[in-house]
């Protein structure tokens, strides 16, 4: 029988939208307001976003483009900064591709990570830091992250703008993101959204069924290529969505979902301080 208690500490925490309730076209209509009026608000003068050919930044990207172009029609200055960021050559490039013609952004940016990853993570290795061969691949792959995300800020702050991140959450559940990597941005439209919720916004904006159906993969560690994620968290998004939406789970399926939770709560944590971890004095 699933944790009750449990299942709906965390749907509050990661602010779960209410599947009773869920009308794609209102929740698109919300959440384009919702970053249009902070731009207003903010005075930045656009937005950044990565853009891999997956579902959530096709979406994301998607809603930033009808973002700008509000704050525009309004009288306001905004344009949207879709970066693409390869690892040298990107396997999936057609859905990439297929991506950025679908979004329609205001300007397109190509910044090829591979001479940085390869060069930082060679001086590395260099330095004699322990890298198992087993583990060479990951931790490389967290590097390719956080340097997409290097390139984002830098977009972002020579151009006055605001980064945008993908976390939705499926992925924010389990911490299927890197830490301070695209798990890193400024704003997130698609938060308190389940997987299923976002196809459905995907299919309400019209993106190509190609991506909306897509496998979903991180597609970081090289010995791995396209892994799909849920294939390496051991449990499959629908369920993880199930859960998200107050339903039974398997007991097996709800136990790997809240021990990915609770193993990666410092990812969904701002970095620890004396007094949060110890008390107050």
């Amino acid at each position: 029988m699933t944790d009750k208690q449990l299942q709906s500490q965390i749907i509050a925490a990661l602010e779960v939208v209410d599947p009773d309730t869920f009308d794609a076209a209102a929740e698109a209509e919300r959440r384009i307001d919702f970053l249009a009026r902070y731009l207003q608000d903010t005075g930045a003068k656009g937005l950044v976003l990565g853009i891999s050919g997956g579902v959530d930044s096709t979406v994301a990207g998607r809603l930033c483009q009808l973002a700008c172009e509000r704050v525009r029609a309004a009288g306001g200055e905004a344009r949207f900064v879709a970066v693409r960021l390869p690892y040298r050559v990107q396997k999936d490039e057609e859905d990439a591709a297929a991506a950025v013609e679908f979004i329609a952004p205001d300007v397109v940016e190509t910044v090829d990570i591979g001479p940085a990853t390869d060069e930082l993570w060679d001086q590395i290795l260099a330095s004699a830091t322990p890298v198992t061969d087993a583990r060479d691949a990951y931790h490389k792959g967290n590097v390719k992250a956080r340097l997409r995300m290097t390139a984002q800020y830098a977009i972002a702050g020579a151009r006055g703008m605001l980064v945008v991140g993908t976390d939705q959450a499926a992925e924010a559940a389990v911490g299927f993101f890197t830490k301070y990597g695209d798990g890193a941005a400024d704003v997130t439209p698609l938060f308190g959204l389940p997987k299923r919720r976002v196809r459905e916004i995907g299919v309400h904006l019209g993106t190509p069924e190609a991506l909306v159906n897509k496998v979903p993969t991180a597609d970081l560690e090289s010995d791995k290529p396209m892994l799909p994620d849920e294939e390496a968290l051991g449990v499959r998004y629908d369920v993880v969505d199930d859960y998200l939406e107050g339903r039974d789970v398997p007991a097996e399926d709800e136990a790997t979902i809240v021990g990915w939770y609770r193993r990666t709560a410092h990812k969904r944590a701002l970095p620890v301080t004396p007094d949060g971890y110890l008390g107050r004095r």
